[in-house]
């Protein structure tokens, strides 16, 4: 997503790397004045200030920090930084600078972004217990469990005792952290930063290695947190270490850019200026350089670049009806771009981002965009999660007694807590993050008894099933979505409603085919535990699976299943979930897992015949069964079967009938009536009004089988109702 916030602090340029971002010469608010760390530093070395005096070496973090929270405590500040100082004292960075240059760098990223005490606390003291003698019960004894939790939540594991799975082990343990109090990835992030900053200094090989996990996984966690301006000079930063060349090109266009004697954008802000001024509209109208990335990104959608591509203007109002009279003026005195509208004031993005956007176009044909936000939105869009302060405090009037309730465990976050618990391994885990934290939009979608799913974009009904039930989704057998039937595999739009259908089947198991429709990590997971966890079944459903679709490609091509488009009421389209159990079928191989063939759903008194497969399980077949016949004549050795004492069955049954609204509710209901289970169901597109309906249904005793079908035939418009064919042999 392009960046919605300039950064915070512009990069230098990193020593011994490319130079940094140029910003393009545009009206904007006084820069803070850059600060000197290596002198910090060296002020430090001095030693600890006086006892209830704050060092020098923090008063610009103090500073940035009372401009945000003017009433803080700043004795906490005071006493982190001596025993950062003092436990630091002695060290230095590759870059040759007193190392408690990098907390006191840190700290002022998060105190310029907003953080409040504990935050700054923290970051004060986030390496003392990972390179110095400070424990964790020493920082708790001094500054409260508060700060132990967050110092602890950025403290790396230990290479001696993870060896190579130190790093996705380290990540682990700090999502999880973060899952309790997300303070602890703003740390994080503000700690890359710096260190981003100054990278330059190490070999280039270990640079290329950090960016990389910095693009991959930091970046992705900024954007999801919604601290644009970390997220941007990071992004930035990784641009000019991985991709030096197309850095450089970029940043001769900005150069260029600033150089130019016209601004269309300065043009244009001005006649907005004038716009809400004559609307008596009070607003501040800024301009908003693109960073480097940002730039790159419209520069390959966009070819040649004009001025106004280098930034977009930003209106700031009080309140949020002044953001849609700021909107209502601008497209009427202007030239609105209708297509660039969006509303993130009425739905706001995941990661807390509100705004207007929205586009002019000028005379000579240049586009303008124009974000519209309050003072408050502004302050989220660049600090996200940050900007709220300590999310865990409790209200005044909050009689919860330190319940704590988190307003920022997004959806997202959730699901990947979810999932990580059940990742087999570090370099599993560490893969599917990756993937995960790639997946960069979100949607959501509805449940029809209220609440809703936050899955990512491109996820289907099989996500949803895992995301809404864990592994009990394993008994899925179908969704409605929209009040349509649809299959599992259905990819799901931002807004819809997804009702799931499950089977009642105790040991109802997923199809190794829904991992081909498997978006989330938690979905892929789930099913290739369950695979992992039942060689024989995962087996069983490889071999008849194969079988199936042999005997498929030796009968007549079937017709593509759909749902019926004037019956929503019916069970959804989807292949059999479950696969036949053959718990009623005894066989010569005492232990083996039985199945019953998906080609021919044998039920008593069926003439059967069984086939070894690997894995050890043994699939029963009709006697008939054109599969039989192949198998046999490959030479596959059969398997003593016979029917057990049980009674109850599955079988499959085909009825044929005319189309008319509500028809499958009808049927559904008079199978219902009769005791059959519905295990699944696929519904042929109607031709010349007629329409082909196939279920698998589990009855309690196969003796009711004649009753179910005549029930079925006596459904108005069901002109035949028959047992599954076993597929013939083609001529």
């Amino acid at each position: 997503m392009s960046a919605e916030a300039t950064n915070s602090v512009t990069p230098g340029p990193m020593p011994g790397a490319v130079s940094g971002p140029v910003t393009p010469t545009a009206p904007r608010r006084k820069a803070r004045p850059r600060i000197d760390l290596r002198r910090l530093g060296r002020a430090a070395l001095l030693g600890p200030a006086a006892r209830g005096r704050l060092p020098d070496a923090i008063s610009h973090v103090v500073d940035a920090h009372r401009a945000h929270h003017p009433d803080a405590d700043l004795e906490p500040l005071r006493r982190a930084y001596v025993l950062a100082e003092s436990s630091h004292r002695g060290q230095m960075r590759k870059s040759g600078e007193p190392y408690i240059t990098h907390p006191l760098a840190v700290t002022l990223i998060l105190a310029e972004l907003g953080a409040e005490t504990t935050t700054l606390t923290a970051s004060l003291l986030h390496d003392t217990v990972e390179d110095t003698d400070v424990t964790l019960d020493q920082v708790g004894e001094q500054f409260g469990e508060e700060v132990r939790f967050l110092v602890d939540g950025v403290t790396k594991l230990e290479k001696v005792d993870y060896g190579a799975a130190a790093e996705p082990e380290t990540f682990r343990k700090m999502l999880v952290a973060t899952g309790n109090d997300v303070r602890v990835m703003s740390i994080k992030l503000a700690d890359r930063l710096h260190n981003m900053r100054t990278l330059g200094v190490m070999r280039p090989e270990k640079q290329e290695r950090i960016a990389k996990v910095t693009r991959d996984v930091l970046i992705p966690l900024a954007e999801r947190l919604g601290v644009q301006a970390l997220k941007t000079e990071l992004e930035d930063l990784v641009f000019a270490i991985l991709r030096p060349e197309e850095y450089e090109h970029t940043r001769e266009l900005i150069v260029r850019n600033a150089a130019r004697a016209d601004d269309p954008l300065a043009e244009v802000a001005d006649e907005v200026r004038t716009v809400l001024r004559e609307a008596d509209i009070p607003a501040e109208v800024l301009i908003r350089p693109r960073h480097f990335v940002s730039v790159h990104r419209v520069s390959r959608k966009r070819g040649r670049l004009q001025g106004s591509d280098f930034g977009r203007l930003l209106v700031l109002v009080n309140e949020d009806a002044d953001c849609y009279g700021v909107l209502g003026e601008l497209h009427t005195c202007m030239t609105p771009v209708v297509s660039e509208f969006k509303d993130f004031i009425a739905v706001p993005k995941f990661n807390l981002y509100q705004s207007l956007h929205t586009a002019v176009a000028r005379e000579d044909g240049q586009v303008v965009e124009v974000l519209i936000r309050t003072h408050q939105m502004h302050k989220v869009a660049e600090a996200g999660v940050v900007a709220l302060g300590n999310p865990y405090a409790p209200a005044p009037d909050d009689p919860a007694d330190g319940e704590r309730v988190d307003p920022t465990r997004p959806g997202w976050l959730s699901r990947l807590l979810d999932w990580q618990e059940a990742a087999p391994d570090p370099d599993h885990f560490w893969s599917t993050l990756r993937e995960d934290l790639a997946q960069d939009r979100e949607i959501t979608v509805f449940r029809p008894a209220g609440g809703t799913l936050g899955l990512p974009e491109g996820a289907t009904c099989v996500d949803a099933a895992y995301a809404q039930y864990g592994e009990d989704a394993h008994a899925c057998i179908g969704a409605r979505v929209n009040g349509r039937l649809a299959t599992l595999s259905t990819v799901l739009k931002d807004g819809d409603t997804v009702q799931l259908l499950m089977g009642q089947d105790p040991v109802s198991e997923p199809s190794r085919e829904w991992l081909e429709h498997a978006h989330t990590p938690a979905a892929r997971i789930a099913i290739q535990r369950w695979l992992a966890a039942h060689p024989a079944q995962a087996e069983a459903q490889r071999t008849e699976g194969r079988e199936d679709r042999q005997a498929e490609e030796r009968a007549a091509p079937p017709r593509p299943a759909t749902a019926v488009p004037s019956d929503p009421d019916g069970p959804a389209p989807e292949q059999a979930a479950a696969r036949l159990s053959g718990g009623n079928v005894l066989t010569d191989r005492p232990g083996a897992t039985v199945r019953l063939a998906g080609c021919c759903t044998p039920v008593r008194p069926d003439e059967i015949t069984g086939f070894a497969v690997r894995g050890g399980a043994v699939t029963v077949h009709r006697a008939e069964c054109a599969a039989v016949a192949r198998m046999k004549d490959g030479g596959r050795a059969e398997v003593g079967v016979r029917w057990g004492d049980a009674t109850e069955c599955r079988v499959t049954l085909v009825a044929e009938s005319f189309v008319r609204p509500h028809l499958l509710a009808d049927l559904t209901e008079a199978m219902a009536l009769e005791g059959a289970e519905i295990v699944s169901a696929t519904v042929e597109p109607p031709t010349q009004q007629q329409v082909r309906h196939t279920y698998t249904v589990e009855l309690p005793d196969a003796a009711h089988l004649p009753a179910l079908m005549r029930a079925m035939r006596n459904v108005a418009g069901v002109y035949d109702v028959t047992r599954a064919q076993p597929q013939m042999q083609g001529g």
